[in-house]
């Protein structure tokens, strides 16, 4: 998207450097990259790697700032969504995952068809144009099981958008019906899937996987899952967990590898850098991740995924505060009302549970940026009282 500015900074933070080179004159590795951001030219993994450890954080802020101004000018864009996780038994045993549950827990649930109806309803009747459905790997669960959340949604509600079912859930349902991954993905959006979030990637580095999902699906397989979903006409996300074992090695290489994938398919929407939280998971020895990391992570992302039109500062994870600020530092996203949000709040995110309108209208203006509501594949949503109709795409 072409700036909307004329060059003005969204967040009052960066309106001092004026696009000048002063903060980066006496480092000149950080100046050949503010030299190649400035020229619109790709960041190698090298300076990548250079800008996690060494880079300063007001710095980096400015660099990504002025990324995220030339693609999405002083836009930040919101939807009024809500979350389903059908269910929290799960085959799995990630270590950093504080939600999932054993089959006789007595924290185990299963959401029945009438449930899901309410759920969806609620969803009507707040407005919403997205509902997000992710949950555990019930393994009593067959394939048409996950396949009815989907069809129960549609058929409830047609005119809500279903972004549903993580790589990993794919590459479950790929396990129960021994198909291949756009086969699983076909029978999905034939009853109704319209596109997929970006969870379960968490770092691709087989190394870490090893120490926080060890047996969920790998790399390869989540990269050709969304490579799948591409082909097929389907958008997706893309995430990754930082702030627990992993180095900035790690990072920058999981960045480099989604920003290859979307070379080749353009199938990517938004990332999310998602901070880990410790509480309540097999890693509640680790210190949650400062808010310095958060926005260098958001940062860091913005300036490494060139081919990305949009990074989302998630302030379920991020809280409200550091979310806000994100919008200075390369986000342009602030994700939406969420309610019913259930994954990181069992691992300690003490943020609410859903946010207003009115209150996501706030978090952004004051930091200097024009509230945009968009449906989930980034089309401006008009509303006219209790009604909304989607419009023409923002970017």
């Amino acid at each position: 998207m072409a700036s909307l500015t004329g060059g003005l900074s969204c967040h009052p933070l960066h309106r001092s450097f004026s696009g000048s080179m002063i903060a980066v004159a006496t480092d000149s590795r950080l100046a050949e990259i503010a030299a190649k951001v400035d020229a619109e030219e790709r960041l190698t993994f090298e300076d990548g790697l250079y800008l996690d450890e060494q880079a300063d954080l007001l710095t980096l802020g400015r660099l990504a700032n002025q990324v995220r101004q030339r693609k999405n000018g002083r836009y930040a864009f919101y939807n009024t969504n809500i979350h389903l996780n059908p269910t929290n038994v799960c085959v799995y045993r990630c270590t950093f995952c504080a939600f999932r549950s054993d089959l006789k827990a007595e924290k185990g649930y299963v959401f029945s068809d009438d449930m899901i109806r309410e759920r969806v309803l609620e969803a009507k009747e707040q407005g919403a144009t997205e509902i997000h459905v992710v949950g555990g790997l019930h393994h009593l669960k067959n394939f048409d099981w996950y396949i009815n959340v989907i069809r129960v949604i549609h058929e409830t509600w047609p005119e809500i958008h279903i972004k549903a079912w993580t790589g990993v859930e794919i590459q479950w349902f790929g396990h129960l019906t021994k198909k291949p991954y756009d086969w699983v993905l076909q029978q999905m959006m034939d009853v109704g899937l319209g596109s997929m979030p970006g969870g379960g990637a968490e770092i691709f580095d087989e190394e870490v996987r090893s120490q926080i999902c060890e047996h969920k699906a790998d790399s390869q397989r989540w990269l050709d899952i969304h490579r799948a979903a591409h082909d097929l006409g389907l958008r997706t996300n893309a995430t990754m967990l930082y702030g627990h074992v992993e180095e900035a090695r790690h990072r920058v290489d999981h960045l480099c590898r989604l920003r290859e994938l979307q070379d080749d398919t353009n199938g990517f929407q938004t990332f999310i850098p998602l901070a880990f939280h410790p509480e309540n998971t097999g890693l509640s020895h680790l210190p949650k991740p400062s808010g310095q990391m958060d926005l260098r992570m958001i940062a860091l992302s913005r300036l490494m995924l060139d081919n990305f039109d949009h990074i989302k500062a998630y302030w379920i994870m991020l809280g409200e505060k550091t979310a806000q600020v994100a919008l200075g530092f390369g986000a342009d996203d602030l994700d939406g009302t969420v309610v019913h949000e259930l994954i990181y709040h069992d691992a300690g995110a003490k943020t609410p549970e859903g946010l207003t309108v009115p209150q996501l209208h706030r978090l952004i203006q004051e930091a200097g940026c024009e509230p945009i509501e968009r449906d989930t594949l980034y089309r401006r949503v008009i509303r006219d009282g209790a009604k909304w109709t989607i419009g023409e795409p923002v970017c």
